[in-house]
Parts: structure tokens; C-alpha cells; sequence
């Protein structure tokens, strides 16, 4: 587990990612940061309930959590490694980072409500405006997705 930094103590509760991320219901897929190093790698947690509405047609007898919205999962979990970076080093007035690519996905197990889902990124690369991420998702220690992701920030339009 992470230590505090800057003010920063774990774990970062669902109303403080609210603060660092714009995504609201139904889909922020974040729930809790557990562990944080810095400008290096992040650890969230992603409750997964019955009550999620993509569980409805998703298979209506058969419930299993949609791929893409694990790696949406993994890529908030990477945008809160940027924001929550920023905000220790007191640059609060950084750009939101938006994922433009998905590499190597890769899917080994179903996800289904009651699981836990553990979002694990790490940061390999920043440079030009462009991030680029290792992520992994895991249920009960079990890997069940992973991907790498590249994040762009937000240019002025």
C-alpha cells in the first residue's frame, strides 16, 4: 500500500475521483484508488453489481461485465494516475487526457456481478502531450484482462 503524499491519503474515495474525473453515472467504472506511486503506477478497485445496468442486455441470463468496459475501467484508472500525480505536484490546471488507442487487449476470464475487479496501470511514458500506460485487471488475484493504453491530452479547440 501506498504511503499519504502531499496531503493525499488512501484510500481515495468515490466522491474525491468525482473531483478528478468527468465521468458521472452510469459510467464511471472507478470506485476506490488503493494504491499510489506517483508519475509510476496506480491501484483502483471497481465493485461490480448486479444492479449495473449494462447487466440487463449483457447477456440477459447469462451476466458478463462487456470487455470494452473493462478497458474503460483501466483507462480511468490511468487518467486518476495523471490527475491525482498532478494534483501532489500542485498542478491542478493540467488537461484531462482522453484514450485514443488500445493495444494488445487481451481477455482470459469472464467478470460477473459480486466480482471485485482490481485495476492495476502503470505509466511508461509521457511525453508531447501523450501518455502511454501498461494495464491489468484482476479478479481475486486472477488476471482477466489487460491492455496497453495511449492517452492524449486535450488540445484547446
Amino acid at each position: 500500500m501506498s504511503e499519504p503524499t502531499a496531503g493525499l491519503s488512501m484510500p481515495v474515495t468515490v466522491e474525491q475521483i468525482k473531483e478528478l474525473l468527468p465521468h458521472r453515472f452510469p459510467f464511471l467504472l472507478v470506485d476506490r484508488v488503493v494504491e499510489l506511486v506517483p508519475d509510476v503506477s496506480v491501484a483502483a478497485i471497481k465493485n461490480v453489481t448486479f444492479n449495473e445496468p449494462f447487466f440487463q442486455g449483457h447477456f440477459q441470463n447469462h451476466s458478463v461485465m462487456p470487455g470494452v468496459l473493462i478497458i474503460e475501467a483501466m483507462a480511468q484508472a490511468a487518467g486518476l494516475l495523471t490527475q491525482l500525480s498532478n494534483r501532489i505536484k500542485g498542478n491542478d490546471d493540467k488537461p484531462f487526457f482522453y484514450l485514443v488507442k488500445v493495444d494488445n487487449a487481451r481477455f482470459s476470464a469472464m467478470v460477473t456481478p459480486g466480482d471485485q475487479l482490481r485495476l492495476e496501470v502503470a505509466q511508461k511514458r509521457v511525453m508531447r502531450g501523450m501518455g502511454l500506460f501498461v494495464a491489468r485487471a484482476s479478479v481475486d488475484g486472477r488476471e482477466v484482462a489487460s491492455c496497453e493504453l495511449m492517452c492524449a491530452a486535450r488540445t484547446a479547440q
